[in-house]
């Protein structure tokens, strides 16, 4: 029952001075509005005959909006006054859809849409307001009609954000009584995948750019030697003499010198951590996040230079795995991939992540492993197993700073808890280094900066190591 039940109650019971009994004035007056309640649900439009759908977006990017359309479709043959909620986790961040602008009117002879404000006389097809967990629609659809109810998501969160069940409330004409139910569209269950920002995009152009000095692209060539022959040229004062090809030097009564270019087809494996470390917040975001964007930046420059790259998440199992893929399917299947990842607040196995590299890469590669320097989690994890890995294969650990703890290192102590928190600090950042040198004496690359410049710096190694010939 509605409001409007009571308030007929409160009116009849203003006419009890009128009746010679008050009790069969009470009876007469209840049994009155119960019969009009009753007719009225018997009159409001019964649930069955009501088919819900959704359309719209599947996929979107984190900081980005979408718009998934709720159909309502009326197969009664009275017509329906419904409210309807549309509800989605809290993390798609749903509001009503652009259409809706009560303030837009309608031409003449047009039908009133979604959101509109009908014209003096006519009464709206869809009006919303926002609810706790959706928008929240009132609706009025004449007998087989339908109405498109549209959401806005702006999701908070990368991952999938799947949509709830639909409430459904149809009001009687007299709009005493309503029949309701919560039930799911017709279609499969509706899941928005929010896929990463990847704002280290921008940094693109300049990091092609300098692999083209790298490769040798540019008429400016880099000074590092690559292992794959390139071409012959006559010798320049500044060359080295090793480089000299004396048999072609002879032939041509001239002094020639080989130049070398970077290895093309090497294979990049990116392992993410997705274990508890990875749950720490750099501050607005996880470090899984972090991890990720560096990643992508990454795996799209090793992509451009030829490389065959791979990516292997990894806490207490294989989470997810991405190989084999061409260079233009290769981000795609990336962010597919990396977009539903969440912290599994559990002791990563390093373990089964070393075994899981060395059995899915038999030959040389670079592993690129995005975690945190943590001393409990790679002191008693990763060391152990660290020589398997390291004897095999080209190892880069990159680890982002936390500022919390720059932060206790530098403020004022102007308590003892301050004071205690700061050689707390301290102590951690001397295990941190103790154990980046225990790293260093394996030949394993360590890349520890800010979360501002990790994606950077994790993209500079690599192109250090390609110019070098390390890979």
């Amino acid at each position: 029952m509605t409001w409007r039940v009571s308030v007929l109650l409160g009116l009849g019971s203003l006419t009890m001075p009128w009746w010679p009994s008050p009790w069969l004035g009470l009876l007469v007056v209840t049994g009155l509005v119960a019969a009009l309640t009753g007719l009225d649900v018997v009159l409001a439009v019964p649930l069955r005959d009501l088919t819900l759908g959704r359309d719209g977006a599947r996929t979107v990017r984190l900081g980005s909006t979408a718009t998934v359309t709720l159909t309502l479709r009326n197969r009664s043959s009275r017509r329906l006054r419904a409210q309807v909620r549309d509800s989605w986790v809290p993390s798609a961040g749903a509001t009503p859809g652009p259409e809706h602008d009560p303030g837009r009117q309608p031409q003449p002879g047009q039908r009133p849409q979604p959101g509109q404000r009908p014209q003096p006389g006519q009464r709206p097809v869809a009006v919303a307001v926002q609810g706790t967990d959706g928008p929240v629609w009132r609706v009025r659809v004449a007998a087989g009609d339908q109405v498109e109810l549209p959401a806005t998501l702006t999701p908070t969160r990368r991952g999938d954000r799947p949509a709830g069940e639909v409430s459904l409330r149809s009001y009687g004409p007299l709009g005493l009584a309503f029949r309701q139910r919560r039930q799911r569209p017709a279609t499969p269950q509706w899941i928005l995948r929010v896929l990463p920002r990847f704002d280290s995009r921008r940094l693109l152009a300049e990091k092609v750019a300098r692999l083209r000095v790298v490769d040798g692209m540019r008429t400016t060539r880099g000074r590092g030697q690559g292992t794959e022959f390139d071409n012959l040229r006559e010798y320049v004062v500044g060359d080295d003499v090793r480089s000299i090809d004396w048999r072609a030097s002879a032939r041509r009564a001239d002094v020639l010198v080989r130049t070398w270019r970077p290895e093309r087809d090497r294979r990049v494996v990116c392992v993410v951590d997705t274990g508890r470390t990875a749950a720490v917040r750099i501050g607005d975001e996880p470090r899984l996040d972090v991890a990720i964007d560096a990643v992508l930046l990454l795996a799209t420059l090793a992509s451009r230079a030829g490389d065959q790259v791979d990516l292997l998440a990894v806490d207490t199992a294989v989470r997810a795995t991405v190989t084999g893929a061409g260079r233009h399917q290769l981000l795609p299947r990336l962010v597919d991939a990396l977009a539903p990842l969440q912290p599994t607040l559990l002791e990563t196995d390093f373990d089964l992540l070393v075994g899981e590299v060395l059995r899915r890469e038999r030959k040389r590669a670079l592993v690129v492993l995005c975690t945190a320097l943590e001393p409990g989690a790679l002191g008693e994890g990763l060391l152990p197993v660290l020589p398997r890995l390291a004897a095999r294969h080209q190892v880069v650990v990159a680890a982002v700073q936390d500022p919390v703890l720059t932060a206790l290192t530098s403020a004022p102590a102007r308590s003892a808890a301050d004071a205690y928190a700061a050689a707390a600090a301290w102590r951690t950042l001397t295990e941190r280094d103790r154990i980046r040198s225990a790293l260093a004496q394996h030949g394993v690359l360590v890349v520890d900066v800010p979360a501002a410049d990790f994606a950077s710096q994790l993209s500079d190694t690599y192109l250090r190591l390609k110019s070098l010939g390390r890979l």
